[in-house]
């Protein structure tokens, strides 16, 4: 029976691949909204780690993403040219890569970003970790805002002006490449994510979660876990940064790398609205968020705003578990849970033996 269950699970996996992976080819007009929704899964999964699992929310992972945009692009610039003439405000240099140096510079540029928002994300992490509920939440929220500041008055990567990445070389499918990236990048978050919270680690922070000062007093040493936790979510966040700037083909500092009001928020309601603390949750709110999105700015582009709100808060009033932990009390049992006849009313469950 196990191995019945493996093969279908395995059957299952390979036809969600081979549908995304033929996704772009088939809808090449959506390949951009087809790659942020990758990109919004991304999000919504770093986000859960600290916001779901460890029951830390944090306002501040939009500096990771930001940090990780102008990295990949200083390096791709740095590489082969100068970086303060190209960003000059009075028209810099015209900077022309080959191929093979907008690949390599690109491929270089993901891996030091994903380095330094980690360094960022545990230098900062031991200095603020140690606070707690919405002090936590407050302090976090400042760190988009001053590096939104800090960018836009620094004339070396444009100030507030902007940056423009290096141009995507001629000849190779734009789209195609960066859905592909995205697609990897959040197949890996997703994985990487599973494999940690079935470990000791996930254990450790689920703790932290559920009460932190029983945890410490256990012998947690509950902030080296936090600011761990931090630093995945920043890795990644770091590498998806670098890839939407190159995708969107601009960076303005406070719109686009370090949007608080925009991406930050929405990795927090991306989570909430699938079902935070569980590992499909985020990306089923991601994928709920971003179509309904696309299609509000579709047809109704000027109530959209207004519309994606009231729907946020039906679904945080009506839905506070999220739209799988609802399904889950509704349907148990094909989430896994076996129904005890005696608590069949009250909706209790307990989890099936596999």
């Amino acid at each position: 029976a196990s191995s019945g269950a493996k093969r279908k699970a395995v059957s299952r996996l390979l036809s969600f691949a081979g549908v995304r992976l033929a996704a772009p080819s088939l809808s090449p007009a959506y390949q951009i909204q087809l790659t942020l929704l990758w990109i919004m899964v991304v999000f919504a999964l770093t986000w859960d780690i600290m916001g779901g699992q460890m029951g830390y929310n944090s306002f501040g992972n939009i500096l990771f993403f930001g940090l990780g945009m102008y990295t990949t692009s200083v390096l791709q610039v740095g590489m082969f040219g100068d970086v303060a003439s190209y960003n000059a405000a009075k028209g810099g240099d015209v900077l022309a890569l080959t191929g093979a140096q907008y690949f390599i510079g690109f491929g270089i540029g993901l891996a030091v970003s994903a380095v330094l928002a980690v360094i960022a994300a545990g230098i900062i992490g031991f200095g603020i970790l140690g606070l707690r509920g919405h002090y936590f939440a407050i302090g976090t929220l400042g760190l988009g805002i001053a590096a939104a500041e800090i960018a836009a008055g620094w004339e070396y990567i444009g100030a507030g002006s902007g940056m423009v990445p290096p141009l995507f070389p001629a000849g190779t499918n734009k789209g195609l490449f960066f859905y592909f990236a995205a697609f990897l990048l959040a197949i890996c978050v997703f994985f990487t994510l599973k494999r940690v919270y079935q470990g000791r680690f996930g254990l450790a922070i689920n703790a932290i979660r559920d009460d932190e000062d029983k945890a410490e007093a256990m012998g947690l040493h509950t902030t080296r876990y936090k600011a761990v936790a931090w630093c995945i979510a920043a890795f990644f966040l770091g590498i998806s940064g670098g890839i939407v700037g190159n995708l969107l083909g601009f960076i303005d500092p406070r719109d686009v790398a370090f949007a608080g009001a925009t991406y930050g928020v929405w990795m927090v309601l991306m989570a909430v609205l699938g079902g935070k603390g569980r590992l499909w949750g985020p990306v089923l709110g991601a994928v709920v968020f971003h179509v309904t999105q696309e299609t509000l700015w579709t047809y109704i582009d000027e109530w959209n705003r207004v519309v994606l709100g009231l729907l946020i808060v039906v679904i945080v009033v009506f839905l506070p578990q999220g739209i799988l932990g609802f399904l889950q009390d509704r349907f148990p049992e094909r989430f896994g849970y076996k129904v005890d006849p005696k608590d069949g009313d009250s909706g209790k469950a307990s989890e099936a033996a596999r």
